[in-house]
């Protein structure tokens, strides 16, 4: 029974770890247009300007404040809300990565000067490594590449339809041929010489 369990538990984690690095993957263009915006100027400065201890403390409010998303997800499904608590749940999660991911990309170094997260981190850094050394994650890589290339061609083509102004499905669907003209000796019931 413990060995079934540690298998869930184990299975579990590194589910919940592979949707982190995915939703992750998913805010990172997010990240870089709002970190490019003149309002967090301010907020930069006033996070850079903070010791160690207190900026370990700055990574509780995003979780604490962003944590209760899931209940609320879970309960809005529950409640025939499918929808509406898929959209709670993504936008709460990316919300928080967010937060996270750009709290710690400012105050790096000063978190790694604390002991205990220094450890932590690099246990981090090789359960990262690990997950991407293995061959479903480099698989699920090459998958996501194609179908980021698919996409993009997709979107070219129905751009160009549209420039065009033809129809985008009819365009790549159906080839478009000449109207074949009716010839009055091959209607039927016509009059041939002869």
């Amino acid at each position: 029974m413990r060995r079934i369990f540690k298998s869930f538990v184990f299975l579990m984690a590194a589910v919940y770890f592979l949707v982190d690095v995915v939703l992750f993957a998913l805010a990172k263009p997010v990240l870089r247009w709002l970190a490019d915006c003149w309002v967090f100027e301010s907020v930069r400065a006033w996070i850079v300007s903070l010791g160690p201890y207190p900026t370990l403390a700055l990574f509780i409010v995003p979780v604490v404040l962003l944590e209760p998303v899931k209940p609320v997800a879970a309960y809005l499904t529950a409640t025939g809300h499918f929808v509406g608590g898929l959209m709670v749940l993504v936008l709460g999660e990316l919300l928080k990565f967010l937060l996270v991911e750009r709290l710690f990309r400012l105050s790096r170094e000063k978190l790694i000067s604390i002991p205990a997260f220094a450890w932590c981190y690099d246990k981090f850094c090789q359960a990262q490594d690990w997950v991407v050394s293995l061959e479903a994650w480099q698989f699920t890589r090459r998958l996501s590449v194609l179908a980021k290339h698919a996409i993009q061609n997709y979107v070219l083509e129905f751009k160009t339809a549209q420039k065009q102004k033809r129809p985008f499905l009819r365009a790549r669907l159906v080839p478009v041929r000449e109207p074949i003209q009716p010839d009055a000796r091959a209607r039927p019931g016509a009059r041939t010489k002869g």
